[in-house]
C-alpha cells in the first residue's frame, strides 16, 4: 500500500479526489500543446457538422467509396499498430520472459487507448452511428458477417485489456484488496485477449477478401488475413520501440533508473523479434507473388509503388533490425522501427484506400476535414495517455507525481 495514495471511503471521497486529479500539471506552452489544442478544437467543430449535416458535408466519400481515411488510417492501421499489447503480454505472462515486465503496463495502456479511440473511429464513418449497437443488442445478429465478428472481438478485447490494466487503477485508488483480486485474473485475461487479437487482426484482413474486384491484384490475395496478423506482430514490436524511446524522454522523471538502464537490452530483444517476423512476412509476400505469377504487374506505376512498400519498407528495415541487433546499434534499430511503421501505414492504406477502386477515373482523395479529424483522434489519445501516465503508477509501483517535460 502506498503512503501517498488517497483514502477513499465513499463516492464523495472519490469524486473530490478525481476532480483534484483533473487539474492540469506542468507548463501549458509546450510544442505538443500548441500544435494539438487548435487541431482538436477544429476537429470538434468539423465533427459537429459531420453529425448534424451528414458525411457529405465534411468528407469526399461516395457510393463507390464508402470507406475513407477514418477507417483506413484510424481503424485498419491503428489497430495493427496496437499489436504490441498482445505480443508483450504473451511474452511476459505466457512465456514467462521477465526481461520485458517493466514495459507491460505502459504497453497495455497504449493498446487499451488505441482500441478505444481507433475502434471508436468506426462511428465517425457510419451514416447512422447508432446502428453500431445492433451487433450487441441482438437487433441484427449477422453470424456469417466478418464485420459482426470483428465488432464483438473489438468489444471483448477492450474489456480484456481494461481488466489487464485495472490493477494499476486499483493501486492508484489505494484499493489493495481489489488490486490483488484483479491481478489474479491477469493470466486468464491475457490468454483470452491473445485469442481475440489473433482473430480480429486477421479478421480485419478478412474484410477485404470479398473485395477482390476492387483491390489491385498486387495487394489482393486469399492470404490477406494471415498477412494482416503477421504484420501486426512486427508493427507492435516496432511501435513499442518508438513509443518507449519517446516515453523515456518525455516521462524521464517517472521511470525508475534501473528501467532506463534495462531498456537498451529490451530494444535489442524487440529488434531481434521484429527482424524474424519481418523476414517471415517478406517470405510470405514473395512466395505469394511468385506463385500467382504477377511479374507483368510490375511494369507500371502500381508495380513501382508495390516494390517501394515491400522492399523499401519491409525487406530493408528487416535487414536493418538484424544488423542493429548483431552490431548492438540502437540508432539503426530506431530508424528501422520508424521505417517498419511507415511500411505498415502504406500497406494498410494501399489495401483500404489507395489501391482500392484503383481503376476509377474519379479516385477518392480525403478532404482536409478528414485529415483534421484523424489527427484529432490521435492527439486526443495522446492527451489521455499523458494524463494517465502522470497520475497512475504506470512505470513504477508508486503513484506518479512528476510532470512531462514536453
Amino acid at each position: 500500500m502506498n503512503a501517498n495514495a488517497p483514502v477513499i471511503r465513499s463516492f464523495g471521497d472519490f469524486f473530490r479526489f478525481f476532480i483534484e486529479e483533473l487539474k492540469p500539471r506542468g507548463p501549458w506552452l509546450t510544442p505538443f500543446n500548441i500544435i494539438s489544442i487548435p487541431v482538436i478544437l477544429a476537429g470538434v467543430v468539423i465533427l459537429y457538422f459531420r453529425f448534424v449535416y451528414g458525411l457529405g458535408a465534411v468528407t469526399n466519400l461516395t457510393q463507390e467509396t464508402a470507406w475513407g481515411l477514418w477507417k483506413g488510417f484510424n481503424v485498419v492501421t491503428g489497430v495493427a499498430l496496437a499489436g504490441g499489447a498482445y505480443v508483450i503480454t504473451f511474452v511476459v505472462y505466457v512465456m514467462k520472459v521477465e526481461k520485458y515486465h517493466s514495459i507491460v503496463r505502459v504497453t497495455v495502456l497504449n493498446g487499451l487507448l488505441a482500441y478505444t479511440f481507433y475502434a471508436g473511429a468506426l462511428l465517425l464513418e457510419l451514416g447512422r452511428p447508432w446502428y453500431a449497437l445492433n451487433p450487441y443488442i441482438g437487433n441484427a445478429f449477422g453470424f456469417s458477417s466478418v464485420l459482426f465478428l470483428i465488432c464483438w472481438h473489438f468489444a471483448l478485447y477492450m474489456v480484456a485489456e481494461f481488466i489487464e490494466f485495472s490493477p494499476v487503477i486499483a493501486q492508484w485508488l489505494n484499493m489493495e484488496k481489489a488490486r490483488k483480486v484483479l491481478k489474479s485474473l491477469t493470466l486468464a485475461t491475457v490468454v483470452f485477449g491473445i485469442t481475440l487479437s489473433i482473430l480480429h487482426q486477421s479478421g480485419l484482413g478478412g474484410l477485404f477478401l470479398m473485395a477482390k474486384p476492387k483491390i489491385h491484384p498486387l495487394w489482393w490475395t486469399e492470404f490477406i488475413p494471415i498477412l494482416f496478423f503477421v504484420s501486426s506482430v512486427y508493427a507492435g514490436l516496432a511501435m513499442i520501440i518508438v513509443e518507449g524511446t519517446i516515453s523515456r524522454r518525455v516521462f524521464k522523471a517517472l521511470i525508475p533508473h534501473k528501467d532506463h538502464e534495462s531498456f537498451k537490452e529490451i530494444i535489442f530483444g524487440l529488434a531481434k523479434g521484429a527482424a524474424i517476423v519481418m523476414f517471415v512476412y517478406y517470405f510470405l509476400k514473395a512466395l505469394l507473388f511468385i506463385h500467382d505469377k504477377q511479374w507483368e504487374l510490375l511494369t507500371d506505376g502500381w508495380g513501382a509503388w508495390y516494390l517501394l512498400e515491400v522492399i523499401g519498407f519491409v525487406l530493408i528495415p528487416a535487414m536493418m533490425f538484424a544488423f542493429g541487433f548483431k552490431h548492438r546499434s540502437i540508432s539503426i534499430i530506431k530508424i528501422a522501427s520508424v521505417m517498419a511503421l511507415v511500411g505498415i501505414l502504406l500497406n494498410r492504406l494501399n489495401i483500404s484506400i489507395i489501391a482500392f477502386n484503383w481503376f476509377l477515373v474519379d479516385h477518392y482523395y480525403p478532404s482536409w476535414q478528414e485529415y483534421i479529424v484523424s489527427l484529432t483522434v490521435v492527439f486526443t489519445q495522446i492527451w489521455v495517455l499523458r494524463w494517465v501516465i502522470t497520475r497512475m503508477p504506470v512505470f513504477s509501483s508508486n503513484r506518479q507525481h512528476a510532470t512531462p517535460e514536453h
